[in-house]
């Protein structure tokens, strides 16, 4: 016996992976002819969260100098806020939780010019030079020289910090200088193997083998900022960040 579920209730049941993906389940399910098909599709979540986990990883997107950071900024203070509260009111004390740690990135400007990016430690506030206009270094990237070695002194124990110690993980950004290293590279696979909170931001259009992998996750959000929703992305992130813990 054919069921009579509505189409649209189970797809938006099964919000989960990208479109392409979600389809032949949705097929599978309507072919199948079983009474309980809602059930089955329950089944199929379940089962897809337990490989994947629950918790978001969310990648913030957009054209160069668009916001990403900024937007990142604003998710991270509204998420530290409010488990702030949340742990006072149970009266224990934020010095015995870490919230966030990882790792940002920020402009070098000198003399008005933007001559580089430096990566810094969110804890320590320890920071080094990633890549510069002046760093005479046969690996370049739109004219800056990289160093590896520099930003692998700061960002990787950033992020490792994050994996072992914090609730929710923070990278900005994997970008076009930062995944020149493979160190960088490593340690962003490995923080995103765990079932832990991530926000992110991305490049938009690089081709790197791990950003297009970060794409294809079915526990990834990739949201892009433009002009039209910059001022409330950070919401909207917000609600995905609290929804899973």
């Amino acid at each position: 016996m054919k069921t009579n579920y509505d189409f649209s209730s189970v797809f938006g049941y099964l919000k989960i992976g990208r479109l392409s993906e979600r389809i032949p389940v949705i097929r599978r399910i309507f072919n199948s002819g079983e009474v309980s098909s809602l059930g089955y599709a329950r089944s199929i979540v379940r089962r897809r969260r337990l490989r994947m986990g629950v918790h978001p990883k969310i990648g913030i997107t957009g054209l160069p100098r668009s916001g990403k950071s900024a937007v990142m900024q604003k998710v991270v203070e509204m998420l530290v806020n409010e488990r702030t509260d949340e742990i006072r009111a149970r009266g224990e004390s934020t010095a015995d939780i870490l919230i966030i740690a990882g790792m940002r990135t920020e402009p070098v400007i000198e003399d008005g010019e933007r001559k580089g990016y430096r990566c810094i430690d969110i804890i320590t506030e320890d920071e080094a030079i990633m890549a510069h206009k002046d760093i005479d270094s046969r690996n370049r990237v739109f004219g800056f020289g990289i160093d590896t070695e520099s930003m692998d002194t700061v960002a990787i124990p950033a992020i490792q910090n994050a994996m072992d110690n914090a609730e929710i993980i923070v990278i900005d950004e994997i970008g076009k200088f930062s995944v020149e290293s493979e160190e960088f590279v490593k340690i962003v696979r490995a923080a995103l193997e765990l079932d832990k909170p991530t926000v992110m931001t991305l490049a938009k259009k690089s081709r790197h083998p791990l950003l297009q992998d970060i794409r294809r996750r079915d526990d990834a959000r990739i949201l892009e900022v433009t002009p039209v929703n910059r001022a409330l992305l950070p919401y909207k992130i917000h609600k995905l960040m609290r929804d899973s813990f």
